[in-house]
């Protein structure tokens, strides 16, 4: 797939104006968005990603376009179970709900910038080394029982990590509306705000690692893997409110995510023994009778298992009641400026 740097120059501009538009059009004054207002946005973002990856298949093939497909749906279950977490770490600082667009924007674009990275240093060892491909898979694998077995129990809020920074950073028990520092008494101290997006930029740090080995094990183009990244990324602040309640319904995302990984995992695995130049593994030689799973089974493979995993959570969770993922999580109740933080 050749994309000429004026591509890449035009996609970034882009992806940036879409955020810049996002925040003064919508996040810059602080209010809850409307079920209709979400709605609306999140048709025109998958709308849009879905004619992204019909122009991708018209212009450079259907095999870069199926890659890019197959990318996109597992970037955007792994951002629907990164929206989870985000709930987690909002109700656990007591975020006010007209606050918490502005904690998801500035989220969102953490988890880009933090997966732009990963993937310029994803791209460079792909290129480098082909063993790193070992490396990935057995990543995937451990992140898959991880995903799998580890659940979401533990609660970034209260973690080791912000602990550390509410000792090292003077905090105010009170919000002050949206800002991120006030002064009282002649010094400088820090809201709940900012720790609220300390918190949030650790998690997405977290779900880097996962993501962009992921959709690595999908694609060697790293023009897919940016542009994938980019559209699940988009419209995932309206989805958030626009699924609040479903989003603790999927109980068995996790699990669903975790047959995605080690599937993943398996066939990076196998794609590094097909080009193996390890001399410790059949004398440096790769081993050509193991299979490549091709992306038209990979895409299909990740479709019914997100589609599984919805449908047996909502079959589970019919009705409300005990069991449903956010038990212990409340969605964010209304609180005014001067809501306690946990400390």
């Amino acid at each position: 797939m050749q994309v000429t740097p004026l591509v890449w120059t035009i996609t970034l501009a882009v992806t940036i104006l879409f955020f810049v538009y996002e925040f003064f059009a919508h996040v810059r004054k602080p209010h809850e968005p409307s079920i209709g207002e979400s709605a609306r946005w999140s048709a025109f973002y998958i709308g849009l990603a879905l004619l992204f990856g019909v122009g991708i298949g018209m212009s450079s093939g259907w095999t870069f376009g199926g890659e890019y497909f197959a990318g996109y749906l597992t970037e955007k279950a792994l951002s629907v179970d990164n929206l989870f977490v985000f709930l987690i770490v909002m109700s656990g600082f007591a975020v006010p709900r007209k606050y918490q667009q502005k904690v998801l924007m500035v989220g969102i674009i953490i988890a880009l910038i933090l997966r732009g990275g990963f993937i310029a240093i994803g791209a460079t060892l792909i290129e480098n080394f082909s063993w790193v491909f070992y490396i990935f898979g057995a990543l995937l694998l451990f992140l898959a029982y991880r995903q799998a077995f580890g659940g979401h129990d533990a609660n970034p809020a209260e973690g080791r990590f912000m602990k550390l920074v509410r000792r090292v950073l003077p905090v105010t028990p009170d919000y002050h509306r949206d800002r991120l520092t006030v002064k009282q008494d002649g010094k400088r101290y820090v809201t709940p705000m900012l720790l609220t997006i300390i918190a949030i930029g650790f998690v997405d740090l977290v779900f880097a690692v996962d993501s962009i080995p992921a959709i690595y094990g999908l694609t060697s183009e790293a023009y897919i893997v940016f542009t994938a990244n980019a559209f699940a990324l988009m419209g995932l602040r309206q989805l958030f409110f626009l699924i609040g309640g479903l989003l603790e319904r999927l109980v068995y995302l996790a699990q669903g995510l975790a047959v995605i990984l080690a599937f993943i995992g398996v066939k990076l695995v196998f794609h590094a023994l097909h080009v193996n130049e390890l001399s410790f593994i059949n004398g440096g030689r790769p081993l050509l009778w193991v299979p490549e799973i091709p992306i038209w089974f990979s895409l299909l493979f990740i479709g019914a298992t997100i589609l599984g995993a919805t449908v047996a959570s909502l079959a589970k969770t019919r009705g409300g009641g005990p069991g449903t993922r956010g038990d212990d999580v409340p969605a964010g109740e209304d609180t005014d400026s001067t809501a306690k933080a946990r400390q």
